[in-house]
């Protein structure tokens, strides 16, 4: 449903700089309040870091993504029927020098589970303290997980049972694609809420790829509030100074970026240490795995890899296998991860067409315990600031962020404390 304003048309509006998702929910929001707002992006379309592209008849996302159902601002905000829904199989295949294992959510495939049981993956022990662990964040309200204590990923699942073997050797390889760091520092209550949302949705990608989902929102708005290519260079709390040096006044602004620009705009922003993850895109004249299952490294030389195809057949437009492979911080070139993504395949890739290289600098925010699971969009007077960096580095902390700072702002100009 298309949001409208029911203010005057000749009332200053609020500016949102910044069209990805957290800027749009803003925007969506202080519209469906009936305040006039303004999104202004500086790329050539909305989604931020969530952008498609066409590459040889080829739909890649701009760096490997998933997109989860279970989160609440995506079933608030998006008819998930209408972005036609392709899923993954559930769990994933753990391969490196000790094998090939599966490891899966046994509420889901119940018989995968058992063959993980009998092959070794996870010991007898660890598999209990997992499914307890597992049970507890699936049913306990997500407040409980909000609110417990606070330590690194890698001490919260000791806590709970797991063994340091199972954690070095099947959770960490995998949660190292997740949280893009292979240490386990992450905030244990991200990761409590992250694993929750895996249990309780669907991993899936669009049919349309990942862009598909900003793009549904920016349809959410008025004609012609969204402006793309349109830099801006300078923000205020009365308006904002683009880059060719035009001036548009503002009621308030409300910076809606990435941390980097965000502290370039904003006075005094702190810098937001991030992570960084590099995707290779190949095309294979035949698919290395016919199931749409992430593969994850157990000996961490990438992260995982994907036939995407599978689980999408329309990203690719000739029957060839679309295949991501993703690694950490950029640090193997196209070469190693081509071949080691044929090593975990088991197949030759020295004949697969390489395709496109996406560098995502800060692709997500650093969440080390303790991590303030949300922060206020209140920066000074006029000024407001979201994004995941201010949240959880996932599509519902963006979200979430941006619906914050809309609900402040509003109250702000309601109490006549903004500007």
């Amino acid at each position: 449903m298309r949001v409208t304003s029911t203010e005057t048309a000749g009332s200053d509006p609020v500016i949102v700089v910044g069209a990805g998702v957290a800027g749009l929910a803003c925007a969506l929001d202080l519209a469906a309040a009936g305040r006039p707002v303004r999104v202004l992006e500086a790329q050539d379309g909305v989604g931020g870091r969530m952008r498609t592209d066409l590459v040889d008849g080829f739909r890649l996302d701009r760096g490997f993504q998933v997109f989860n159902t279970a989160y609440p601002q995506v079933k608030r905000r998006l008819e998930l029927r209408a972005l036609r829904l392709r899923p993954f199989t559930p769990g994933f295949l753990l391969a490196g020098r000790q094998g090939n294992h599966r490891v899966t959510d046994p509420t889901r495939r119940p018989r995968q589970a058992a063959e993980a049981l009998r092959g070794g993956a996870l010991p007898l022990r660890d598999l209990a303290a997992l499914g307890l662990l597992t049970a507890r964040d699936a049913l306990a309200p997500p407040s409980l997980l909000r609110h417990g204590r606070d330590v690194a990923t890698d001490r919260a699942l000791a806590g709970a049972g797991v063994s340091d073997r199972t954690v070095e050797s099947v959770l960490g390889p995998f949660l190292a694609g997740v949280f893009l760091e292979d240490g386990l520092e992450t905030s244990s209550r991200v990761f409590h809420l992250v694993w929750r949302s895996m249990l309780r949705g669907t991993l899936c990608l669009p049919e349309a790829g990942i862009g598909a989902v900003p793009e549904q929102l920016a349809a959410g708005l008025a004609p012609g509030t969204v402006a793309c290519g349109a830099p801006v260079a300078e923000v205020r709390a009365d308006g904002v100074v683009l880059a060719d040096g035009s001036v548009l006044r503002a009621r308030a602004v409300v910076v809606a970026t990435g941390p980097a620009a965000a502290a370039r705009l904003l006075p005094g922003f702190a810098p937001v240490p991030t992570r960084s993850v590099t995707t290779y895109y190949h095309a294979a004249a035949r698919s290395p795995l016919p199931e749409p299952t992430l593969v994850v490294d157990a000996d961490r030389a990438v992260l995982n890899t994907v036939v995407l195809s599978e689980v999408v057949p329309g990203c690719s437009p000739d029957g060839r296998a679309l295949v991501a492979t993703s690694v950490l911080d950029g640090a193997a070139g196209e070469a190693f991860a081509r071949g080691r993504a044929g090593e975990l395949y088991g197949v030759d890739a020295a004949d697969w067409q390489f395709l496109a290289r996406y560098r995502i600098d800060g692709a997500l925010p650093a969440m080390p315990a303790p991590h303030p699971l949300i922060r206020t969009s209140r920066w000074q007077s006029g000024l407001y600031v979201c994004g995941d960096h201010r949240a959880t580095g996932s599509v519902q902390g963006a979200m979430a962020s941006g619906a914050r700072a809309a609900r402040e702002l509003l109250a702000d100009l309601a109490g006549g404390s903004a500007r």
